[in-house]
């Protein structure tokens, strides 16, 4: 009765992640660095809390999807810009998504809402392998899920007239270029996320407040109103792939996979700076 008791309780989790988003592992001034995630946690699949959090980041991507989407849309809809709202609308759109969503589902699933983010979380071991790949592929779900209700709603016509909010460089930008700008907005976001959810801040600066997915809100914000006009703005490989399943045109498959190179490898880098240069895990005196 006491394991069940323990899984009821909100945002209770037995194999929980070291050091979730929007929650603080250790409150106490005299902070100690909690142990890293192991690659491997078997005990998790029996555990109620681990297909909660999977089902939450399902539903988080796919709201996600389905506002930013019709935000897209409904931009290349207006006859000009002045008469929408515009490109700053689009990245309100996205950051203000993110803001509510994150504060909603942290205490579940640590609301990471895109694979770029598990990755980095992963590479710093605050989560297992097993719980890293449920999360991809359940955040990957819901963002198909997303577009393809979008499609339902706006119809084939209309759907594919507007692109369907699919990524991709575009015109007078290389691959090289959208690589680049991928890579640096989803280092500016993982590392924003690492940065408001760092345990030992907390436990350091408890007597400044802080709301994680506010700076996490604002930095999708501001890295959308940069690379809007590059590539659409990835930094997300689920809601890049989401969008072009369900528009599935070749000019939305041409660059795809700068959606994932790109924000992978800018959550592996913010990472590695994060733990390495900012924490010095790796150089800090063991017990």
């Amino acid at each position: 009765m006491e394991g069940k008791e323990e899984d009821v309780k909100l945002g209770a989790n037995k194999f929980s992640e070291r050091q979730p988003i929007g929650t603080s592992a250790q409150t106490d001034k005299d902070y100690k660095e909690p142990p890293p995630a192991p690659l491997f946690e078997p005990g998790e699949l029996k555990s109620w809390s681990f297909w909660r959090a999977g089902i939450a980041e399902f539903v988080a991507t796919f709201l996600f999807l389905y506002i930013t989407i019709l935000t897209v849309m409904g931009v290349k809809r207006a006859p000009n810009m002045c008469a929408s709202v515009g490109i700053q609308g689009i990245a309100w759109a996205f950051g203000g998504t993110i803001f509510a969503l994150v504060y909603s589902t942290a205490g579940i699933s640590g609301g990471h809402i895109n694979p770029a983010v598990t990755f980095g979380l992963f590479l710093a071991r605050k989560l297992s392998l097993t719980r890293a790949v449920f999360y991809i592929v359940m955040q990957s779900l819901g963002a198909v899920a997303g577009a393809a209700v979008i499609k339902g709603f706006e119809g084939n016509t209309r759907y594919e007239a507007f692109g369907g909010g699919a990524n991709s460089v575009n015109h007078g930008y290389t691959k090289g270029d959208g690589l680049g700008a991928e890579i640096v907005g989803t280092f500016v976001l993982v590392y924003t996320v690492f940065s408001a959810t760092d345990a030992k801040r907390n436990a350091r600066d408890s007597h400044v407040p802080i709301l994680a997915p506010l700076p996490i809100g604002f930095a999708v914000f501001l890295v959308h109103l940069a690379t809007i006009p590059i590539t659409g703005t990835g930094i997300n490989p689920a809601r890049s792939l989401g969008a072009a399943i369900i528009y599935n045109k070749e000019h939305a498959w041409d660059h795809h996979w700068i959606f994932w190179v790109g924000p992978f490898i800018g959550a592996a880098l913010a990472a590695l700076y994060h733990q390495i240069v900012i924490r010095a895990i790796p150089f800090k005196t063991r017990d």
